[in-house]
């Protein structure tokens, strides 16, 4: 046999990634869906029409494009070698009814591309689920949603459409698009090989549970950069159900959630490896950068560089209790496999919020060799939440009282800290008498250099 093929490196691949919609467009050729019969009122379906257009040109590339309106459709299959050119001042407005969609629950998307190559969305233009329709009860804590379960569709309170999935698919871009108001998750990229999102708009409504960003699932070799992210839950979330997630880079972009801004699972059967989050913003979120490893999979070599985060407490029927960091393996169930996370680094992390940093390992889920550089911690109060919780959930031990500290340690192996910074502001924290907490039975191998912690009595601001 031949030898194998050299893999391409990392770099040459994000550049291919950005530079391959400019190289297209410049080739390809433009079909209008009101060549198609396509109305665009917002008030009758617009699918038949879209659909034929897709058809028409997925044999070469072309690009599917909307003149000004509002286009109401069912699912969409987008097909290989198209790209959905929706422009400025154009929405595609996803149906409501449980007809507007496939049998098959899983394929539940307003846009939805399946085993496609090189297809994309762009334009400046607006993707919309219409969410707030799929709201039994508005409640500014948690929103009360809609589930088709009770139809027999499928299972489960999260039985709503999604709004754009890329399934088993390569090539995949998204840019210079908005994505709002979805009933469940936002952009979902499965099982997909080289996909490029830059210059998204996300948002999701605060109040609504599930309404995910951007959930990348058993997929290789994506780029995340220059996204903006307002939504209720989990803003940039990788999975694995099926298979391993490697190469994931995520840089440049801001995020607002109820939830975890960037989290690692629940699901995670398979490996995560070589992952990559730089200079982001979080704000007035619920968690930072969080890992839930519930069910056997490994974490390795993964690095958060050059980030600022807000973190605060919301009701607790979210998930999350203002950690700003947030690093967990624990068994789903009784039954379940305990994974490991190894290999983390936080690099140049600022860091505002109401609560501590939480790593906990458990006994056959070490966390191994994780290193905090240059980290500057200021914690303070200013909502009426209650504190001195810890959250494991899904699952393992629920929510659970404890004393409040700037870092709790559990089950770790090999910690390095090296120029730390943490402040308390006078106030509500002042019982926070406790930089670290942990019991040496379970914390081994700690090396703290430059680390420093104490109140500020500067008078700041604590609302």
């Amino acid at each position: 046999m031949g030898a194998a093929a050299a893999p391409i490196p990392h770099l040459t691949v994000i550049t291919f990634l950005f530079l391959f919609p400019t190289i297209i467009r410049s080739h390809t050729p433009t079909i209008s869906v009101k060549d198609f019969g396509a109305i665009g009122d917002g008030k009758h379906y617009d699918t038949f029409a879209i659909q034929s257009a897709i058809e028409s040109c997925h044999t070469k590339p072309c690009y599917v494009t909307f003149p000004t309106g509002t286009y109401l459709t069912a699912t969409i299959y987008l097909k290989s070698n198209v790209i959905l050119d929706i422009p400025k001042d154009t929405t595609i407005l996803g149906g409501t009814k449980l007809e507007d969609y496939p049998k098959e629950s899983h394929k539940w998307y307003v846009i939805l591309a399946e085993n496609a190559s090189n297809v994309g969305i762009t334009g400046g233009g607006v993707v919309d689920g219409q969410g707030s329709e799929f709201v039994v009860k508005f409640d500014q804590r948690k929103n009360v949603m809609v589930s088709w379960n009770q139809t027999g569709a499928c299972s489960g309170d999260e039985c709503r459409p999604r709004l754009v999935g890329f399934l088993d698919s390569t090539n995949v871009r998204v840019w210079n698009v908005t994505f709002t108001q979805p009933a469940y998750w936002c952009l979902h990229i499965v099982r997909c090989q080289n996909t490029s999102i830059h210059d998204v708009s996300i948002y999701g409504d605060f109040n609504t549970p599930n309404n995910d960003g951007i959930d990348i699932e058993d997929s290789n070799n994506t780029v995340i950069t220059r996204c903006h992210i307002d939504t209720g839950d989990d803003a940039i979330c990788p999975k694995t159900y099926t298979g391993p997630l490697y190469n994931l880079t995520a840089t440049n972009s801001w995020i607002r959630t109820k939830s975890s801004a960037i989290k690692l699972g629940s699901a995670s059967w398979f490996e995560f490896k070589n992952l990559v989050f730089d200079n982001i913003t979080i704000v007035d979120s619920h968690r930072g950068l969080g890992f839930q490893i519930r069910d056997g999979g490994d974490v390795n070599d993964v690095t958060f560089s050059n980030i600022n985060i807000s973190t605060r407490y919301y009701h607790p029927s979210w998930w999350g209790r203002a950690e700003p960091i947030y690093v967990t393996t624990c068994p789903r169930h009784s039954n379940s496999k305990e994974g490991s996370i190894s290999n983390l680094n936080f690099i140049n992390i600022t860091v505002n919020s109401e609560n501590g940093i939480f790593l906990s390992g458990s006994e056959g889920g070490l966390l191994r060799n994780l290193r905090f550089i240059n980290i500057n911690l200021t914690y303070r109060r200013w909502t009426n939440y209650k504190g001195g919780l810890i959250d494991y959930r899904p699952g393992c031990q629920g929510l659970v009282n404890h004393s409040v500290a700037g870092i709790i340690m559990e089950h770790i192996d090999g910690l390095e800290v090296e120029n730390v910074n943490m402040k308390w502001i006078d106030g509500r924290t002042a019982q926070w008498n406790n930089p670290l907490d942990f019991r040496p039975s379970t914390v081994n191998n700690i090396s703290l250099l430059n680390f420093r912690s104490g109140f500020n009595r500067s008078g700041f601001d604590t609302q």
